[in-house]
């Protein structure tokens, strides 16, 4: 029971901002005033490309950033403007365009984490799992402590079967980060993966003490109840369950697994 959370990029509150647009100067020059307009045009079509990604207006906010990458604007601009292309392009369900366009920001920004940990969630939309675990590396190198790197990494890893980096990045993230139930759920999906149920039963444990409406971490201290031949205590597992459950699958689930405890 592996749940992969993925943030979807396609919110304006990673759209990028830059500094505003500089006053005139006092020049006739032409190409001194051609890079003026340039200018203030890229800051322009950044401000609606901004509103767009705002208003979830996918096809405007594209229009823009394209554009603004045609003016080739420099650093931080070009490398900004292909992210908030990506974003756009995301809502449009073009991961592949996106999954490029992201490619071409960190080319020209290699420190850009915002872009890194996008770029994994669009190889997960585009269900590539191998390109996704190395866009989780590349963030992990570009923010080696980050609890969101690590934990991007570690739910692909565990996804993929590679038990010991999961193990690794879930532990070194709660170490940080101890009241992260959600994590403690995950490290515990990992020990089951290794097959140390009682390591894996500490750490639900540990994730329904902080969160203890936490359904989904319940059931699967249920189902490990049960392999210990606990049947009385996955029973009330799998009721709590079934009574804190937000999602209706998830409520049917407990429910059924209960009822299949109270059958001869």
């Amino acid at each position: 029971m592996i749940a992969v959370a993925v943030v979807l990029a396609g919110n304006a509150a990673f759209a990028q901002t830059y500094p505003l647009a500089a006053p005139a100067p006092r020049t006739t020059d032409a190409a001194s005033l051609r890079a003026l307009a340039v200018s203030r045009e890229v800051h322009e079509r950044f401000m609606r490309g901004v509103e767009g990604l705002g208003r979830n207006d996918w096809t405007l906010a594209s229009a823009e950033f394209a554009r603004i990458i045609e003016l080739n604007p420099g650093e931080p601009k070009g490398s900004t403007a292909r992210y908030d292309l990506a974003l756009a392009e995301v809502g449009l369900q073009h991961y592949d365009r996106a999954a490029g366009l992201l490619e071409a920001a960190l080319r020209l920004d290699p420190g850009f984490a915002a872009a890194a940990a996008n770029l994994v969630n669009v190889h997960l939309l585009r269900n590539d799992l191998a390109q996704a675990r190395a866009a989780a590396d590349r963030f992990v190198a570009i923010a080696p402590q980050a609890a969101r790197a690590l934990y991007a990494r570690g739910l692909i890893a565990l996804r993929s079967g590679d038990t010991a980096t999961a193990l690794a990045d879930f532990r070194a993230l709660l170490n940080g980060n101890p009241a992260y139930a959600v994590a403690h759920y995950d490290l515990a999906l990992a020990e089951i993966q290794g097959g140390r149920l009682a390591e894996a039963e500490r750490e639900l444990d540990q994730a329904l003490t902080l969160a203890p409406s936490f359904a989904r971490a319940r059931i699967t201290l249920g189902t490990i109840l049960l392999r210990e031949g606990r049947r009385g205590d996955a029973r009330l597992a799998f009721d709590e369950a079934s009574r804190d459950a937000q999602d209706p699958a998830l409520r049917n689930l407990a429910l059924s697994l209960r009822d299949q405890l109270d059958t001869p």
